[in-house]
């Protein structure tokens, strides 16, 4: 008797949030300003390492930003990585190197996610903008992961956010429900052919 053959079992996008800087500790809006991680944020980017050794990407893309290349090439990962420039923070405009706190105090109530940052000169992306950007993320590995293979993508806590809620189909704005810590992994798949959150982040797969 002759069976249909199985379909490939498809893999995964595995998320990587770089390490530590010293805005990440202070809360600081964190775009385009190109920082590099604190002795700490090397460690973690390191012992995140670990839990990636011996797992194979057909893809591994990275911000262009140094504290998300950094982490990767700690990682393990420096002679693999290409840059992927969808992969950048969000832009902050105005609100570059501020804090929500600060924000909140100057004009009241406010949500990145739902009210942006003010028009001006720097006018800065909108959730949409971020989450456009996410998609073509996607459409860059999403064979790759239909057919079976793992991508390793190293990035920023807002960028992140965006890419899962893109991957799940949630509208721009839903990436405010979830949290992402520094140096943390997060697995995004299938399941019965639907795309699902398998991890968010965790400090180890």
């Amino acid at each position: 008797m002759v069976t249909d053959p199985q379909p490939n079992t498809p893999g995964q996008i595995i998320l990587v949030r770089h390490g530590e800087t010293a805005w990440s500790l202070t809360g600081q809006h964190t775009g385009v300003t190109d920082l590099p991680l604190t002795e700490h944020g090397e460690e973690q980017a390191r012992v995140a390492g670990e839990s990636l050794r011996g797992r194979v990407f057909s893809q591994v893309l990275s911000s262009p930003r140094t504290r998300a290349l950094t982490t990767a090439r700690l990682a393990g990962f420096g002679d693999q990585v290409e840059v992927e420039p969808n992969l950048a923070e969000w832009d902050y405009g105005a609100y570059e190197g501020r804090t929500t706190h600060d924000i909140v105090a100057e004009r009241g109530p406010w949500n990145i996610w739902v009210d942006g940052v003010p028009a001006g000169a720097t006018p800065g992306e909108t959730a949409a903008d971020v989450q456009r950007r996410a998609l073509m993320v996607i459409s860059r590995v999403r064979a790759d992961v239909e057919a079976g293979s793992d991508v390793l993508l190293f990035a920023h806590a807002h960028m992140l956010r965006a890419f899962a809620a893109a991957w799940v189909l949630l509208p721009p704005e839903a990436g405010q429900i979830f949290t992402l810590s520094t140096s943390t992994l997060s697995a995004l798949g299938y399941e019965h052919a639907e795309p699902v959150i398998a991890l968010w982040n965790a400090s180890r797969l």
